[in-house]
């Protein structure tokens, strides 16, 4: 490891130590009493060299010293401790390679509004989390979503003028790309609303008379979150801590975290240096301001635990398709002459890349429609030719309807598509409503990305899904929701297999930032980060993979999480 400094940051320089092997076994002068063996397993490495093992060995730094069977592995470690785990099953830690540890953090803060099946339900979760404030604070909220309600009409302002007619509230929507606003909000807004004026990159919607619903998309939120009182620092490092609590719980040992600034980054290292981050996280900056202009100053971040790194920057290219933000190429099937949100022309997404690509960060570019992924692919392509010695591995982050002729053109690009399976099961009730079916055939397109030669790094985009990783699962072999709908899976040519689907939770995710060589799969060198299950994923029906339950989970050869008897 070396270390410097420049303008006042720590910089640290990783280099994974490559340990000595004798016989297929790491460094002989690991002593016996400090290392652990766990053997009587079903153990799915995704390590090529070899897949599958029922006992390993690491020491007590957390490397993985061995694999192998039960007898060869205890004959090399004789003064080991051992873990019998009577035939459960090992996977890998699993990464998710898109979501947003702040973001499901702060939700924990506010009222949580995911799963509600009508505004009814909306409002009662609302009276909860009210009487829980004082006088004058704000009711924030998020995770509506009126695509689950009867009519999937947007809600409006007078819905919540009637509970709450004197608290402002601010109430984002599932996918974070729209927002709902009482009377009480929009009147601290210091400019009119009504008339037919837009923000750029936004919508504001508004009723016959011109008046603003209380329905703000993309770049009209910015007229409100200003305006929003922050949570606390205390508040958030509690939050920060359930948070990974909860994902340890359902077997998640990393998170990429696309759109993360300075104060987050600050966060979270205090908490590592406290010692309370049990989790490995591959932050992203967020948007070309100053967060990026911090990094092309001082290089790239990372901890000295190797836990928390920041070598990347997140673009912006749309909105989102739940709330018709998605940039697409032709009008919305259900929304003719709208054609959704496109924040930035080539030459301007272009020039950004430019920023990232010439300090020597990774790029990442949230696209979801046809058109924004083909405006990021073309930004991409010009800015990597004009960058030859650019890290590589950019991503375009969600990828998620894509032109027939572009699907080829992210493994021409070396270009990773960062998707969400659980995505695809929860858009699949509208989507071809929205699309139409032709768009809708290369939506979620992950056999055909796939079989083109691209790679993939698979997530949830929590809190917009839910954080567990096995729907995440389900969902790429299925294409079915968790009840089985539609039968034989929405779309099944695309389809993953199983092996496919955990290597993009785990060893593709672990490439896509650029941690293969520590950790991904189960190899001797690498750290032991691992999740052990009742059942095995690889073996139980597909329509059960969605149901398992972690038992433990591993971080750094250390357990971090056993569920409760």
């Amino acid at each position: 490891m070396s270390t410097g400094t420049k303008s006042g940051v720590l910089l640290f320089s990783f280099m994974l130590v490559v340990l000595p092997q004798v016989a297929g076994v790491a460094r002989a002068d690991t002593p016996a009493k400090a290392v652990t063996v766990i053997h009587d397993a079903v153990i799915h490495t995704v390590d090529s060299g070899l897949p599958a093992a029922t006992a390993m060995a690491f020491d007590g730094d957390g490397v993985i010293l061995q694999l192998g069977d039960d007898e060869a592995v205890q004959a090399a470690w004789p003064e080991a401790r051992l873990v019998d785990l009577d035939g459960a099953v090992v996977i890998p830690g699993l990464i998710d390679a898109h979501a947003h540890l702040d973001g499901y953090a702060q939700s924990l803060t506010r009222a949580r509004l995911d799963g509600a099946k009508d505004l009814p339900e909306v409002m009662r979760r609302l009276d909860v989390q009210a009487e829980t404030l004082g006088e004058g604070d704000w009711l924030l909220g998020r995770g509506w979503d009126q695509n689950d309600w009867p009519g999937q009409a947007f809600p409006d302002r007078h819905d919540l003028d009637e509970r709450f007619p004197d608290r402002p509230v601010w109430l984002r929507r599932v996918d974070g790309h729209a927002g709902w606003a009482n009377s009480a909000t929009l009147a601290l807004v210091d400019r009119d609303l009504s008339g037919d004026w837009q923000p750029e990159a936004g919508f504001i919607h508004r009723d016959e008379a011109g008046e603003p619903t209380g329905i703000l998309v993309d770049g009209a939120m910015a007229l409100i979150e200003p305006l929003v009182p922050p949570t606390s620092a205390a508040l958030m490092r509690d939050a920060t801590r359930q948070a990974i609590d909860d994902l340890l719980a359902v077997g998640i040992t990393g998170v990429h975290d696309p759109g993360i600034n300075r104060t987050i980054l600050e966060r979270w290292s205090t908490m590592l240096d406290a010692g309370e981050f049990d989790l490995r996280v591959h932050a992203m900056a967020d948007g070309a301001g100053e967060t990026l202009e911090w990094l092309c100053a001082n290089g790239a971040y990372a901890h000295p635990s190797g836990r928390l790194q920041m070598r990347a920057v997140k673009l912006y290219e749309d909105g989102a398709l739940g709330s018709r933000g998605a940039a697409l190429l032709h009008d919305y099937a259900d929304d003719p002459g709208n054609r959704g949100l496109l924040f930035l022309e080539l030459d301007a997404l272009t020039a950004q890349l430019d920023r990232a690509l010439g300090c020597g960060l990774q790029a990442g570019v949230h696209a979801i429609g046809d058109r924004a992924n083909r405006v990021a692919l073309d930004a991409l392509e010009a800015a990597i030719d004009r960058h030859p010695d650019n890290p590589g591995r950019h991503r375009i982050e969600h990828a998620q309807v894509l032109a027939a002729d572009d699907v080829p053109r992210f493994a021409e690009l070396g270009v990773i598509a960062a998707m969400q399976p659980t995505h695809a099961t929860s858009d699949m009730y509208w989507a071809e409503e929205r699309l139409g079916a032709d768009r809708a055939r290369y939506a979620y397109a992950w056999r055909s990305l796939l079989d083109s030669g691209a790679r993939l790094a698979l997530g949830s985009d929590f809190p917009v899904e839910d954080i567990n990783p096995f729907y995440g699962l389900h969902a790429a072999v299925t294409r079915q929701d968790r009840e089985g709908w539609p039968p034989g899976g929405w779309h099944p040519e695309e389809q993953l297999t199983r092996a496919e689907a955990l290597r993009g939770f785990t060893l593709d995710a672990a490439w896509a930032a650029f941690m293969e060589d520590t950790v991904g799969s189960l190899t001797p060198g690498k750290r032991a980060d691992f999740v052990i299950l009742g059942r095995d994923p690889m073996t139980i029906p597909a329509a059960d993979i969605a149901t398992l339950e972690v038992r433990e989970t591993w971080l750094d050869g250390r357990r971090v999480y056993r569920r409760p008897e």
